[in-house]
């Protein structure tokens, strides 16, 4: 079977949500498909000859140094040159070329890891089978920047869905969302739920000490990790902080740190913080690396995601692999994938976030509960369990 992949999501240097949703999953189907071509090669079983995966992605620039790691006996990687600008909007969306099952020289199977731009020629055995991580676009407009929002409606993607053989929605909130929002056939949805994203390792004495030293951090943190925008709430975080330093002096070393790349819309958020008392002991660290991110995991004492919508959530779950105890939303897809592991607030009421603080900071029983939750929680996330069902719709979809 030969199966073509949109890789445009890795193109960018610095991975987070669906790029890094797409590279450990397609690592982990890369890891499966390179154990059955050993074992057919083994066994000279022809029924167990691996599949055939065909990588696309368009850049001006050559990406061989950030994209070549995916080459393999059965993963290629093929590419168009055009400025992404003019691929995007003149060539596919005006002209719809090139075809991109025409690039890839045929396939059977067309995955596509996010909404993009592309076309495909009028061969019917063909099938296209995409991944929708959320709407939020469409729920929840006002919390996008007009060039985002004109991206969303560019792209149309009631059109792209309906042309779609298969839709693989992140968790049971997303497929409802299709089904509310754009009135599509639920049986035409695969709900998987996405891996685990880190897997707990041990961290130096020293590796705390270096992040500690270079961002200035000391005392408690809070932790919070994500983009800094609207719809992830960091303004009712910072104000539920400054509620609970105010009331609370007990917790004059707990600092707020802030961990994610600065998005769009966040003028609000920067004017709440310049006005907190407490400015000194918030931190904005901008966007981190994967090390980075395990070591804060480490050294905080509560992880805190209060955000309006989310389409699964990673954070949460990473947060628990490394023991911390988690307050999150009660709301979108959140209480699906923590279930009772986490305590979860109304993001609407900063009173019960920081309510919910001072009661994860303050009961050490109620922290050791939601830990012990967590560990057992997180385990029921792996990308080997999300990329085997991955393979069984390919497999069923072109049968």
């Amino acid at each position: 079977m030969k199966i073509g992949v949109d890789i445009r999501v890795l193109m960018d240097k610095n991975y987070s949500g669906i790029s890094e949703y797409t590279a450990n999953l397609l690592s982990e189907i890369k890891r499966q498909n390179d154990a059955k071509r050993e074992q057919s090669n083994s066994e000279a079983n022809p029924d167990l000859a691996p599949n055939e995966y065909k990588l696309f992605y368009n850049s001006y620039h050559n990406l061989e140094d950030r994209l070549g790691k995916w080459r393999s006996d059965n993963f290629s990687l093929v590419s168009t040159h055009w400025p992404n600008k003019i691929f995007n909007y003149f060539l596919e969306k005006i002209l719809a070329y090139p075809k991109l099952d025409k690039v890839l020289n045929g396939v059977n199977l067309f995955w596509s890891p996010h909404f993009n731009f592309s076309s495909f020629s009028k061969n019917k055995s063909l099938k296209k089978i995409i991944t929708v991580h959320d709407l939020s676009f469409l729920r929840y407009p006002e919390f996008f920047s007009r060039r985002k929002n004109f991206w969303h409606k560019a792209l149309n993607v009631k059109k792209i869905l309906k042309e779609s053989d298969r839709i693989i929605a992140v968790s049971n909130n997303t497929k409802n969302d299709l089904v509310e929002v754009l009135n599509i056939n639920p049986d035409k949805i695969k709900v998987i739920y996405s891996g685990n994203n880190l897997i707990k390792r041990e961290i130096s004495l020293a590796e705390k000490e270096e992040l500690l030293n270079r961002f200035k951090l000391s005392g408690r943190l809070i932790l919070y990790l994500g983009n800094v925008e609207p719809r992830k709430n960091v303004k009712g975080l910072i104000e539920s902080y400054n509620n609970l330093r105010a009331k609370n002096p007990e917790f004059k070393d707990l600092k707020l740190v802030l961990a994610g790349a600065k998005a769009w819309k966040n003028k609000e958020i920067f004017k709440s913080y310049n006005n907190s008392e407490f400015k000194d002991d918030i931190y904005f660290l901008g966007y981190i690396s994967k090390s980075d991110k395990e070591i804060l995991y480490s050294i905080s004492s509560v992880f805190v995601y209060p955000s309006y919508y989310e389409g699964f959530g990673f954070p949460v779950l990473e947060a628990m692999v490394y023991g911390l105890p988690v307050i999150c939303s009660n709301i979108s897809s959140l209480p699906e994938i923590v279930a009772d592991a986490a305590m979860t607030i109304n993001p609407y009421n900063n009173s019960e976030i920081e309510t919910s603080l001072k009661l994860v900071l303050s009961d050490e029983k109620l922290r050791s509960l939601y830990i012990a939750r967590g560990h057992e929680r997180e385990k029921l996330f792996s990308w080997k369990k999300t990329a085997s069902e991955y393979i069984e719709e390919f497999k069923k979809l072109c049968q």
